[in-house]
């Protein structure tokens, strides 16, 4: 049998180890990864191999020839424009004339490749997907297989809300060749994407094998440490580590260790490595060929490429040292730093953790490093979280992080675009957002700076004005350490989850669009931004109805820039408010949860002794509202939902209302009264806003405060929600209350149960196959059916190593013990 051997990957996510070399030639102990790959096809028997290529091929192709000196005869397809996973190996089509095999030669396991060959013969299959059971399957394809193996659906790097397996794609298949002749030649084409969707369509026999063994996809700087660590604690199998000295330690020809060195392993020494005096290696450690490790150095769980000089007294602590670097006397690298090839690094000087030196520079001596030489990135795995990229000021977020993702979001965007950006009044997200605006031009995007606005309003004029995008700096609600960014698209509406990863892509890269000086972008403030708002405002409502009624409302702007906004359309709607907190003041963007409760029960106390017909406060971005009627009684978030979704029904005489999966049934209940539908959604603003932009669709809530008004514009706005509410009420000519006792009853209860990381996908799996015949529609997260207008959805927390669990039933009592149970459950998974 023929292998393809798939190897035209960049690697960016291993930069810097990947400057200078294709990311299957990053040396893994003893041998580059796309070595221990070819050792695994050579042991299962198989020797004649094609190989493709893009990114540096002929560094390959030097290192391996045509495979003789390995015993083997390989075959170069070489790609002059990037062709996807399938587009790469339909290019090597001449090659493959029989049943083939497909591995990725980045990635390091010791799979029976045997074992899958023969069941792929035996299911007489088309194809056959080997598949690995994986702690946390976010950054893989998921695949769900039936009991007999055959493929059902694929899940290309699912959101946590998406995950329903922990099984994911490994990259190797076995195919027969007439599935080549389903793509064009010279077309990008990608096997999880295309191809196999293909296969499932026409139903052609394809099956996944659930492989045992070890698996390891070389992914990241950290994957790349483990698969090191897990070869030199035997739990894959590797060839030719070399003859043990003493046990744990592997030592090829010609090293020499000082009588009084000691090396704890499992540590690797390449060929004509030395250790001097006094030396002290801890493993798991790798220093490869022609490295000195000069006296009283102490190297603990490390990586040192071929032909480096670590000086008299260095420390080196959970780091990686790139090829041919000189680190001097003294030097410490600390936990997950990183020195790229030909790196010079100067006496006493200190690389701070997570750190990375690019490759070629030079550290004088005595500096202390905090940040990465030249452009620097902090170690996140992921930028954005819910509430956008978030983190503590001046810790996670300085200004030089703000710059440099300014620069990345405009990179992402064609040069000559505008961006918008808006802050709210406190003094952290002023700093940060300055930073923001000396990135984004560097890219070549002009700034057009709203100052600060509500949200509502920046995520307008982004639209109106016709911006490539736009950015909103606020302190968290929730905490005034925190500050939380976040990015809108040509829309106002929150970015895509692609979007969001191309930002991280950038970042991460440390690959940022530096322009020209004729192309650097421009910053200017941007004109009547509140103006424009205004005028679309009063299109969008009946203004006429809600004069007339003159209502009387009292409301809380929460000492936020919504009073200079929502402050004057109130009046203009002759409506008469008992305004509170309608000063400005920074110091209140944050405030504890004690205080905001505190806040709510003034209103409904001066709402019942005022007699007014209703009280609202708004959040400081805008966005959520909170209301108590007229005897001062504060409306349950989900009860003023269906409020609004019978109102807007009532008011348009049907249409489509959008909420997510979390909420209960009533909003059914509600439509049919009306000829309406519900679309249920996933559980975050982007899916909310993604559904508003339907034209059938005349709200989305989310039940927790936030509204949207398609009409108007398709993002939430609290200050249009107030509207809304004042013209219903006004037009059908009924209060609050009486529009609260039209809602249907409904019972529900959640709650949250603790889960580590790595076992989220291993529940979900669980989860799905124990349930599978009670499964209702899996839009996010695990939906069980329990019987009429009773379910349980278990939904994985993408922040945080948790699962919430949300219940409807009959009664409260049994929504309460529904939710009970079902966190027991989630937790015996777990044994």
């Amino acid at each position: 049998m023929k292998a393809v051997v798939m190897a035209g990957g960049a690697g960016s996510r291993l930069r810097p180890l990947t400057i200078n070399r294709p990311k299957p030639m990053v040396p893994m102990v003893n041998k580059p990864v796309i070595g221990h790959i070819l050792d695994l096809l050579k042991r299962h028997g198989i020797t004649d191999v094609v190989i493709t290529l893009q990114y540096m091929a002929e560094d390959i192709q030097d290192y391996l020839g045509d495979g003789r000196n390995l015993g083997m005869n390989i075959q170069y397809s070489i790609e002059e424009t990037p062709l996807g996973t399938a587009g790469s190996v339909k290019q090597a089509q001449a090659w493959l004339d029989d049943t083939f095999m497909v591995i990725s030669g980045d990635s390091i396991t010791d799979i029976d490749l045997n074992a899958v060959i023969e069941y792929h013969k035996a299911k007489h299959a088309k194809a056959t997907l080997t598949l690995y059971r994986v702690p946390n399957p976010l950054e893989y394809g998921v695949i769900i297989v039936n009991e007999d193996g055959h493929v059902q659906q694929f899940l290309e790097k699912p959101s946590w809300g998406e995950v329903i397996s922990d099984t994911v794609n490994t990259g190797i298949y076995v195919l027969e060749p007439e599935v080549l002749d389903l793509m064009e030649p010279g077309v990008s084409f990608d096997f999880s994407k295309d191809l196999f969707p293909i296969l499932l369509e026409r139903n052609e026999p394809m099956f996944g094998y659930i492989a045992e063994g070890y698996w390891c996809d070389v992914g990241n700087l950290a994957e790349y440490m483990r698969a090191t660590q897990d070869i030199l604690n035997n739990k894959v199998h590797a060839d030719g580590l070399g003859t043990p000295r003493s046990p744990g330690v592997w030592c090829e020809e010609g090293v020499e260790i000082a009588p009084d060195a000691q090396v704890y392993g499992p540590v690797f020494l390449g060929q004509g490595t030395k250790i001097k005096a006094g030396v002290i290696i801890h493993g798991p450690s790798v220093i490869r060929d022609y490295t000195v490790i000069d006296n009283n150095a102490h190297i603990d769980r490390s990586i040192v490429w071929r032909n480096c000089y670590i000086g008299e007294g260095v420390e080196l602590r959970g780091a990686i040292i790139g090829r041919q670097c000189n680190l001097k006397r003294k030097v410490i690298v600390f936990e997950g730093g990183i020195v790229g090839d030909s790196s010079v690094i100067g006496e006493n000087a200190v690389i701070h953790p997570g750190v990375k030196i690019w490759p070629n520079k030079e550290v004088e001596a005595g500096a202390t490093v905090k940040t990465s030489i030249i452009w620097g990135a902090q170690g996140r795995r992921v930028l954005f979280g819910r509430y956008g990229v978030t983190g503590l000021v001046n810790v996670d977020l300085t200004p030089e992080f703000a710059a440099r993702l300014g620069a990345a979001f405009a990179a992402t965007l064609p040069i000559g675009s505008n961006v918008t950006i808006n802050r709210d009044p406190h003094r952290s997200p002023r700093m940060l957002k300055r930073g923001m605006i000396s990135g984004l031009p560097s890219a070549g995007v002009n700034v057009q700076d709203t100052l600060d606005v509500p949200i509502p309003v920046a995520r307008y004029y982004t639209r109106s004005s016709q911006a490539a995008g736009g950015i909103h700096v606020r302190l968290s609600p929730y905490d005034g350490r925190v500050v939380d960014i976040k990015f809108f698209d040509s829309r106002g509406q929150d970015l895509s989850k692609n979007a969001e990863r191309n930002i991280e892509s950038v970042f991460f890269r440390e690959d940022f669009r530096r322009v020209y000086l004729n192309e650097i972008g421009t910053i200017r403030y941007a004109a009547n931004v509140v103006e424009q708002y205004d005028q679309a405002f009063f299109k969008a409502v009946d203004v006429d109805a809600i004069r007339n009624s003159r209502p009387y409302i009292a409301l809380d702007f929460a000492n936020a820039s919504t009073s200079t906004v929502l402050g004057p359309i109130l009046s203009q709607l002759h409506c008469r408010v008992v305004a509170l907190n309608q000063a400005v003041d920074e110091s209140k963007m944050s405030i504890s949860a004690e205080e905001f409760q505190q806040a709510l029960v003034a209103l409904g106390k001066i709402t019942e002794v005022l007699d007014t017909a209703l009280g609202v406060r708004l959040d400081v971005g805008g966005e959520r509202v909170f209301v108590v009627d007229d005897s001062g009684r504060q409306v349950p978030q989900i009860t003023l939902s269906a409020v609004l979704a019978h109102l807007a029904f009532k008011s348009k005489g049907g249409g489509a209302i959008a909420v997510p999966v979390t909420l209960p049934t009533i909003f059914e209940q509600i439509a049919a009264q009306h000829n309406g539908q519900v679309l249920r959604t996933k559980v975050n603003p982007q899916a909310l806003m993604a559904a508003a932009n339907r034209k059938d669709v005349v709200m989305a809530a989310d039940g927790n405060g936030s509204f949207i008004w398609p009409d108007f514009q398709p993002v939430i706005d609290g200050m249009m929600t107030i509207a809304k509410l004042l013209e219903f009420l006004a037009k059908q000519q009924t209060t609050l209350v009486k529009a609260i006792a039209e809602v249907p009853p409904y019972f529900v209860a959640d709650g949250e149960v603790n889960c580590p990381w790595e076992t989220k996908g291993t529940v979900m799996r669980l989860l799905n196959q124990q349930y599978k015949d009670r499964l209702g529609q899996q839009i996010d997260g695990i939906h069980i059916n329990i019987g009429e207008n009773q379910w349980v959805l278990i939904l994985p927390d993408p922040d945080s190593p948790l699962f919430h669990v949300y219940c409807q039933a009959p009664s409260q009592p049994a929504a309460q013990e529904l939710v009970g149970k079902y966190i027991r459950i989630v937790q015996g998974l777990q044994q």
